[in-house]
This record gives structure tokens, sequence and C-alpha cells, in this order.
């Protein structure tokens, strides 16, 4: 199989039917096969009969029901290391990036890159556009958070948060059997993760548009400075077992 797309939803009932036909339709004109995962993170309405009644609607659409709430994650990290794919992608239930984005990754990938990641900011990758943007608070805590990113996690790179990365097949698995962290700050350390252990990754330019019903909190932005501080702890007491592979720099 070629492509697997994991989906974490939490509470997503308005949203997600749309998003999965949206995706359907478009690999269905694939030549290549492709399944997507829908993972449940504990969803309180009704997602998961949703997406149980979408089942024999979509070929190839698998679901991972959890009852209990974890954090995306947690979810995602799930979905990755059940997928089937050779590249494994995750992506937003509210699609702000729609899936055509894929085929910029494609030459990267063909290009010997391990990852590639969509970037809202054009610091990252020239072209890099938010359609509609997010409102004034979030994207003054969004900064704040960067500057923290940049000082305890990760240098160089502008946009971690971006729903939309893929991973090749080995890679995915290496990483995300290492992870630890269950909320929002995972992508800082599947990123962290990838530079320490030498995987070459590369940045697309996403078409970002801003969904209204979004699951990011006030509080998400103080737990995610939290997840940051216990990314660089990990790394202190030695808990993501670098020296397990050769290709630790």
């Amino acid at each position: 199989m070629h492509l697997s797309i994991i989906i974490p939803a939490y509470n997503e009932e308005k949203r997600l039917c749309r998003t999965l036909l949206e995706i359907n339709s478009y690999i269905l004109a694939q030549p290549y096969e492709s399944e997507i995962i829908v993972v449940n993170d504990g969803s309180t309405d009704r997602t998961n009969e949703l997406v149980e009644a979408m089942l024999p609607k979509i070929k190839n659409l698998r679901f991972i029901d959890n009852r209990q709430n974890h954090g995306k994650g947690y979810a995602v990290r799930q979905g990755m290391l059940q997928a089937k794919g050779e590249h494994r992608l995750f992506t937003d239930a509210d699609n702000s990036t729609s899936i055509d984005h894929i085929e910029k990754m494609w030459p990267l990938f063909e290009r010997g890159f391990d990852i590639v990641i969509g970037s809202r900011d054009a610091k990252d990758a020239e072209g890099a556009c938010q359609v509609v943007a997010q409102p004034s608070w979030k994207r003054f805590l969004g900064n704040l958070g960067n500057i923290g990113i940049q000082l305890f996690a990760l240098w160089g790179v502008w946009d971690t948060q971006c729903g939309f990365k893929a991973l090749t097949r080995s890679v995915a698995e290496d990483i995300f059997k290492r992870c630890k962290i269950n909320s929002w700050a995972f992508d800082v350390e599947v990123l962290v993760l990838a530079r320490k252990l030498g995987y070459k990754v590369g940045v697309i330019p996403v078409y970002w548009i801003d969904s209204s019903g979004s699951k990011v909190k006030l509080k998400a932005y103080t737990s995610f400075f939290k997840e940051l501080l216990q990314i660089r702890w990990n790394f202190i007491l030695h808990r993501y077992k670098l020296k397990e592979t050769k290709k630790i720099i």
C-alpha cells in the first residue's frame, strides 16, 4: 500500500464527514492504493457513530475508536503505528490543509527525504499562506510558543504545528515508537527526534484556511509550554533511547 492517511478526531461530528468525502474523492482518482484511518480520541459527541456509518461507503476506511481521551499526539501515534502504507500522512479533521497538497510532497520523497512537513510560514517555504488567518490571540500565543520552540527544542523551523506531515514507513515506525508526548507538542517531539536521529526533513508551503470550531483552547497553550520542557527533560534522562540506532548525530 502506497499511502496511509491518519485523521485524529475529537468531537468532530460537524466537520469530519465532509473531510472524509473530500479525501476519498481525491484518492479514488489516484493510481496507487491508499487507506484512511480515523482515530477517535474519546469523543463525547456523535463522531464515532458517524464514522461507523461511513465505513460501508468508503473503501479502505479504517476506524480506531478510543473511548477515553488521551490527546492528539496519542491518537496520531496510534494511527501511525497501525498504518500499512509505505508513506504515512497525518492531517486534521477540519481539512484546513487540503489533501491535494500531498502532490507537493512526492518529489521530495523521490529526492530522498524521510519526512515532509507542511508550513504556513513563508520563512520555512516560499509561497506558504494562511488564506483565512487565525484569530489575533491565537497568532500572538502561537508566535510566543514558537519563541519557546526555538529556544528550548528546535531551532530553524518556524511552523512546527501545521497539521499536515508525512513520513516514510520505516521512519514513522522508528520515530513514533519513541514518542512520549500525548498532546499538542507532539509535532515538536517528532521533529526533534527526526533531527537527532539524522533523518532528512523537507518542507512544502501550504495554502491554509482556518476553520471555525477549533479544539485548541487557551489552556492548550499552557500545556504546550509544559510539554516543551518535558521533551527537553526526556532527552536529558535519555528516555528516547537514541543509542539504539546508528543514525544518531
